[in-house]
């Protein structure tokens, strides 16, 4: 009688089980036949560079503190800040009646020693005039020409010009203010071409060359790039930094630029041309050992690569794929070797973000 119940209470058990099994059997069935969604793209060949990635600081070649040569008040100021100036333009003036004045004594003071010695000349009877006399008027004249031309170069210093063609960034002073000599007045920067500076530890130093291309990003967020060049190497190592000092030439005729800003410089290296390249994105990474998804029929095989240069999001491929393959650029992190995967078109990408 204890057997039969207990036979009795096996069997639900065993048609559970049986069922269970059956279930898993279906569901393993349902994930097999499962194609995972994936899109692709051709390996095609291309050119792919080489770069070493650091910052710059933006300097301006070409900038003037423009200071007073003369002390006086200033009676007025002609440019404010950012307008753009040409050289010798008038940017201020200084009250310089005092100037004047010794400029018009110092001319009369010349007038008068040239008038002396034409009289001494013209008289006819060089007998009364001595040649010391006639020699100290000389140096006299000298004098006075010289201290007359002083007088006009403070009388033209008061007229305070651009040394340099540019845009006034600084303004230091207020119509009206008492400048002393010597005292900054503008600050002028010509920002039509800018240099990068850069600091590269020595191992570079082999691999840099006058004229090198280099691409400035002054956004790091965005990808807009700014060609430059390689404008001048320093021959010497900082020996507490171990770096060498680099000044690019960067354009900068939009005035997109500032001087001071700081950028992201990549300097282009080496060059590899028609060279196997796929995305990057499409790279799978796992413990240092990088894989492509290649599409083979309906399934999807995993094959090991080799990757060379990298530049933006294309990378080179050196060895592991042939030119005109498919390879799978989204959907891969889902992926293993040889699951079944159905390709969807870019079109139909869009029409399902819509």
């Amino acid at each position: 009688m204890e057997s039969l119940s207990k036979f009795k209470l096996a069997l639900p058990l065993l048609f559970v089980a049986v069922l269970s099994a059956c279930g898993n059997e279906e569901k393993a069935k349902e994930e097999e036949k499962y194609a995972i969604p994936v899109e692709t793209t051709t390996v095609i060949q291309g050119d792919v560079s080489s770069f070493y990635s650091t910052t710059a600081t933006l300097e301006a070649p070409l900038e003037a503190n423009v200071v007073t040569r003369i002390s006086g008040l200033i009676e007025s100021i002609n440019v404010e800040e950012g307008d753009r100036v040409t050289k010798g333009q008038l940017l201020a003036v200084i009250d310089a009646k005092r100037q004047r004045y010794d400029l018009a004594r110092s001319q009369a003071e010349v007038e008068i020693i040239q008038q002396e010695l034409n009289r001494l000349k013209k008289m006819s009877n060089k007998e009364f005039i001595s040649a010391d006399s006639m020699a100290k008027l000389e140096y006299n004249l000298q004098a006075a020409i010289a201290k007359r031309d002083l007088a006009a170069l403070q009388v033209e210093e008061s007229m305070v010009r651009s040394p340099i063609e540019g845009v006034v960034a600084k303004r230091f002073v207020k119509q009206g203010n008492m400048a002393k000599e010597f005292d900054d007045l503008f600050y002028v920067v010509n920002q039509d071409e800018l240099y990068g500076i850069v600091h590269l530890p020595e191992i570079q130093l082999n691999s840099l060359r006058l004229g090198q291309d280099a691409q400035l990003f002054a956004n790091k967020q965005t990808d807009n790039s700014i060609d430059a060049k390689v404008l001048r190497i320093s021959p010497i190592v900082d020996p507490q930094s171990g770096t060498f000092k680099v000044t690019l030439s960067v354009p900068n005729q939009d005035a997109k630029l500032k001087a001071g800003m700081f950028t992201r410089v990549e300097l282009r290296y080496d060059t590899h041309t028609n060279v196997i390249t796929v995305p990057y994105n499409a790279v799978v990474n796992q413990d240092n050992q990088f894989a492509l998804y290649v599409i083979d029929g309906e399934n999807a095989s995993r094959r090991e690569v080799t990757l060379g240069y990298r530049e933006a999001d294309t990378v080179e491929v050196t060895a592991g794929i042939e030119p005109g393959e498919q390879i799978v650029i989204r959907g891969h992190q889902n992926l293993k070797d040889q699951s079944l995967v159905e390709v969807i078109s870019e079109l139909d990408v869009a029409r399902a973000q819509q």
